[in-house]
């Protein structure tokens, strides 16, 4: 855990916070329509090495980042950010910035030679937030839908 004059509280979060992220990470990804959902998700994917790191104020989460420490064979060690999503009436505030300095410092910590993360084409706001963070665009990531969910 730590804090800072920037407001707020950069921990980890437990099964008990898991209501309380549910509806910040519902604007990055509405698809997870109810907390029980959420929560499964966490679970599974927590017993993968799978992390989700809050940013607190007194009135709960503002910004939130899921991520994971892995390894491939072209990038060696890195911190992977599935997830970094900032309150809507909180962004362009220095939160994301705060809780992706904390990632990088996740990141060194566990010996990682890099952090990575995706983001969708048609996200340029975000693309805009990286580019001045030091992100910068190194692959087109496709997918192809099996049909299985």
């Amino acid at each position: 855990m730590s804090d800072d004059d920037g407001g707020g509280i950069i921990a980890e979060i437990t099964d008990a916070d898991i209501a309380a992220c549910h509806p910040l990470m519902r604007q990055l990804r509405p698809h997870l329509i109810s907390v029980e959902d959420f929560r499964d998700r966490w679970r599974r994917q927590s017993a993968q090495g799978y992390r989700l790191t809050a940013l607190w104020a007194e009135t709960g989460p503002l910004a939130l980042a899921g991520w994971r420490v892995t390894e491939s064979l072209m990038h060696g060690r890195f911190l992977y950010v599935d997830d970094l999503v900032t309150a809507s009436d909180r962004r362009r505030s220095g939160l994301g910035a705060r809780l992706l300095d904390h990632l990088k410092a996740e990141g060194r910590t566990h010996g990682c030679a890099k952090l990575v993360l995706d983001s969708g084409l048609d996200n340029g706001l975000a693309h805009r937030f990286y580019y001045r963070q030091g992100l910068l665009a190194a692959a087109l990531r496709l997918h192809l839908p099996l049909g299985t969910e």
